[in-house]
């Protein structure tokens, strides 16, 4: 982890790095661990790439 803002070009390219990782089914968790931030840093990435947060648990199918 950082501890650094992340800004600009490199905001949008972990952020899209993030998205790819999650909605090809690793965990918020597995992500962080993946891009080397906090899992709440990884949960916004996320929510600002537009990506539908999983319900615990997984896809229900």
């Amino acid at each position: 982890m950082t501890g650094r803002p992340i800004v600009g070009a490199a905001r949008i390219r972990i952020r899209g790095q993030a998205a790819n990782l999650y909605m090809e089914g690793c965990t918020i968790q597995s992500v962080a661990r993946q891009i080397g931030y906090s899992y709440g840093t990884t949960r916004t990435l996320l929510l600002e790439a537009g990506v539908r947060i999983r319900a615990r648990g997984g896809w229900v199918r």
